[in-house]
Formats: C-alpha cells, sequence, structure tokens
C-alpha cells in the first residue's frame, strides 16, 4: 500500500504544478494523509490566497467522505437529500469539484485538493496529481 508522505506529496504537486502552467492558472495544491492531516500546501505566484483554505478543505473533503468533491454537487442542491452539508464539520465540507482522494489497495491513504480557478480547471489540476499517484 502506498503511504502519502512529504516526498510523494511533492511528486504529485510537482504534476498538478504542470498542468496548472499548461492550462495558464495560478493554483494552490494541497495534499493530505488518511487522517486528513496535511502533508503539504504549495501556492503558486499569485494564486488566490482564498484558495489556501479551500484547496485544503477540498482535500479534507474527500479524505472525510472517501469521494470526489464532485460527487457532492448534485445532492447538495436545495431539495436535494444532502443539502446543507457544507453547514456541518464546522464548514470544511467543500461542494464542488477539485478534491480527489487517492486510493491504493481499495482503501482511501489521502487526497489532493485544488483551487484557484474555474472548477472544472481546478478537477483538471488535482486530476493530474492523482494521476501521478496512479504510476506509483
Amino acid at each position: 500500500m502506498v503511504k502519502v508522505n512529504l516526498d510523494l506529496a511533492k511528486e504529485l504537486i510537482a504534476g498538478a504544478e504542470k498542468e496548472a502552467e499548461k492550462i495558464g492558472v495560478s493554483m494552490v495544491i494541497s495534499v493530505l494523509d488518511e487522517g486528513g492531516n496535511l502533508i503539504a500546501v504549495h501556492r503558486m505566484d499569485d494564486a488566490w490566497l482564498a484558495s489556501i483554505d479551500i484547496a485544503q478543505n477540498k482535500a479534507w473533503t474527500s479524505v472525510a467522505l472517501k469521494m470526489p468533491t464532485s460527487n457532492l454537487e448534485e445532492a447538495t442542491v436545495p431539495n436535494a437529500e444532502l443539502y446543507g452539508l457544507n453547514t456541518t464539520n464546522q464548514g470544511r465540507i467543500v461542494l464542488f469539484g477539485g478534491g480527489i482522494p487517492l486510493e491504493s489497495e481499495g482503501k482511501v491513504v489521502g487526497a489532493v485538493g485544488v483551487s484557484g480557478s474555474a472548477v472544472a480547471h481546478d478537477v483538471q489540476v488535482a486530476q493530474a496529481a492523482v494521476d501521478v499517484f496512479n504510476k506509483k
């Protein structure tokens, strides 16, 4: 089983940053371990300050709920079964894409969270980090 540590987090961040540069956006990239503990956070030059917290919370949401944050979008709109979920857990639950769990041998072992652009870009950059992880 792959363990998420600082060396691995640096590799994931490098892969995500390369993708962010390719699409021309400055991002914040966070990597957490299976317990939701911060391993690394990387803020590219000129990335939004607000994205520091958002990226970490996207990763935390993915670890806590063992799913990509994008999976929550439809279930949390008004009148849907999980409406209001974002008001739980001291507001740490993020309901839009950019957080993706890292899985090894069928178990969530960490997550990456990305923030700094349109949601589609956040997901694209987060996926680049996951792609690096999946090659381990």
